[in-house]
């Protein structure tokens, strides 16, 4: 007998009421298995909330879970219009807030998680360890301790919380620390007159080459249009492609096809400059500037500010007493991560997957959403929600559900991060990112479509 028969009346602990945890809930409801949703901050989704002024670049179709739809439903709640593109703020307030309003005293808001293990056992003891519930040590915002015992546990607590240094290396470059007043790793918000100050008339040095990035610099042109002086360094760790800006007009993703265009547009209409091939090792002052140094002994040209937008890695020190199995280089759970490589994959060719994949030597706790992703980039949105249907499938005993597959993507994949979306709709470009298909594919959830990988490159 394991712990999940064992303490079967013990709920499942969810790690974060952001999207894929209270997806997990409803999951975990529909299979008659009660939930505890643990949120570090005051209300749900509070990681999203940080970047409330930026727009998905996935429809509102692709961002609502099938099962937590149903529990809405009754409460009276309508999906928002399915093509519409909803800014952070929007997918907070208007889906995610409630669907954790519906779900009530099963959300504990201001409880952050500071450890997991098994109980009376840490992670070298082997007897009767899967016969133990797992113990949760919680803190909550007024110091107060809590341990609470569980059946299992799910982590969606994602890796917003840890974004990646400045060094091209994995760690802070020399300096960076010292510098951090004038170092932000999130895309600003430049309709707060505070943020908009920061950076208007002023010039900013923005590393990386995903989405954010593309975002700080389409912002960036933006206001250097109403602001003389305001200027964007883009620092790229290689050199531009034809790919770099990615898709662009022939992207299945209209949306962020759009902002990779308008990060080439800002660096074409000379409100950017590029400094390519550097690979940032220190970060030295200039008077009041700041002056970014390459492994090549190449010196950037002064700057005021500095946005880093490398990516985000997991935070796993909580979970130090249980036996994971994670990649030695993504951090991702083993089986997972050869479908991941960003080496390998783009959101594309990524195909769904679940309890399977996502399974450790420690039985009955999963890593899910972006932190199953490690350090991978290409998450999907429906990836998430399908990985804890499977998941609660699993907990629930039907492995036939578990291992069924009900996700169909279309063939460049549904990605969920965070983009850029506001041209008019007669200048969204479709089309797939290899081909252009005469119609896009269908999104379809539950219809137990066997796997298969996609075969389109983003």
């Amino acid at each position: 007998m394991n712990a999940s028969a064992a303490g079967s009346e013990l709920p499942v602990v969810v790690i974060g009421a952001g999207p894929i945890g209270l997806a997990a809930a409803s999951h975990l409801i529909e299979q008659g298995i009660e939930p505890l949703v643990l949120e570090t901050g005051p209300s749900a989704a509070t990681a999203v909330r940080e970047w409330a002024h930026v727009r998905l670049f996935s429809p509102w179709a692709e961002v609502v879970d099938p099962a937590a739809e149903k529990l809405l439903a009754p409460t009276g709640w309508v999906r928002p219009d399915g093509a519409a593109y909803p800014s952070g703020g929007d997918w907070a307030e208007l889906y995610l807030q409630p669907l954790a309003d519906v779900l009530g005293e099963r959300v504990r808001y201001d409880s952050r998680v500071t450890g997991v293990a098994r109980a009376g056992r840490d992670r070298i003891v082997d007897s009767g360890r899967d016969e133990q519930p797992f113990t949760v040590h919680i803190e909550h915002a007024d110091g107060r301790e809590e341990r609470v015992l569980a059946r299992a546990v799910i982590d969606a607590s994602g890796t917003w919380s840890t974004p990646n240094p400045l060094g091209a290396d994995g760690l802070p470059a020399l300096g960076e620390r010292a510098a951090s007043g004038r170092i932000s790793y999130r895309v600003p918000d430049l309709k707060d007159p505070v943020v908009r100050a920061r950076y208007a008339g002023r010039r900013t040095a923005v590393v990386g080459t995903g989405a954010s990035a593309f975002t700080a610099l389409a912002y960036l042109a933006d206001l250097a249009q109403e602001e003389a002086g305001t200027h964007a360094v883009w620092v790229l760790r290689r050199g531009i492609t034809g790919s770099t800006y990615g898709g662009g007009e022939a992207d299945e993703l209209p949306a962020r096809g759009a902002l990779g265009l308008r990060a080439k547009k800002a660096v074409d209409d000379g409100h950017a400059s590029a400094l390519t091939g550097f690979r940032t090792t220190a970060v030295e002052p200039r008077g009041e500037q700041l002056v970014l140094v390459a492994e090549d002994g190449r010196h950037s040209e002064p700057v005021d500010e500095v946005l880093v937008l490398t990516g985000l890695r997991p935070d796993l020190s909580f979970l130090s007493e249980v036996r994971l199995g994670l990649d030695e280089r993504l951090q991702a759970p083993a089986a997972l991560a050869p479908l991941i490589d960003p080496n390998q994959h783009s959101c594309g060719t990524v195909y769904p997957h679940g309890a399977a994949e996502l399974a450790h030597p420690e039985s009955d706790v999963y890593l899910v959403g972006m932190k199953s992703y490690g350090r991978a980039p290409t998450f999907l949105a429906m990836t998430g929600y399908e990985q804890v249907r499977s998941i609660a499938a699993a907990l629930a005993g039907d492995h036939e559900a578990a291992a069924r597959v009900e996700l169909t993507l279309p063939e460049t994949g549904v990605c969920g991060g965070a983009g850029l979306f506001d041209q008019p709709e007669d200048e969204q470009a479709g089309g797939g990112c290899c081909s252009v298909p005469a119609a896009p594919e269908v999104l379809s959830i539950g219809l137990g479509a066997p796997t298969q990988p996609s075969t389109g490159g983003c």
